[in-house]
């Protein structure tokens, strides 16, 4: 039985260099273990639409369906920020990019 090595291409926080990236500024991903992406806005329809388009962009990167861990929708009555705060929490394999690699070292063993 040999053991093979996989290198990932993983930036500073450990998610995948080429991880699409929620598009508006007040989003993020964020850190472990759960892996939050974080989407805020003040109209929570907006911020579920740019969680959504993040989410299909991100499938398609992939490869395969996201693992969502959970949903979490929280406020923020704080002056000046954001109202509604919406969390997918997911897994950090995803987002690192696992199964696409696997996939694309699997393609390359086979020579296809």
């Amino acid at each position: 039985m040999s053991e093979e090595t996989i290198q990932l291409d993983l930036n500073e926080s450990g998610v995948a260099v080429d991880l699409p990236l929620p598009a508006n500024n007040r989003d993020g991903v964020q850190g472990v273990p759960y892996r939050p992406v974080e989407f805020r806005d003040d109209d929570l329809p907006t911020a579920l639409e740019r969680a959504a388009a993040w989410l299909r962009q991100t499938q398609e990167w992939l490869g395969e369906p996201v693992d969502v861990i959970a949903v979490h929708l929280d406020y923020d009555d704080t002056h000046g920020n954001p109202y509604y705060d919406l969390k997918l929490l997911c897994n950090d394999e995803d987002l690192a990019g696992v199964p696409k690699v696997m996939r694309e070292h699997e393609g390359a063993a086979t020579g296809q």
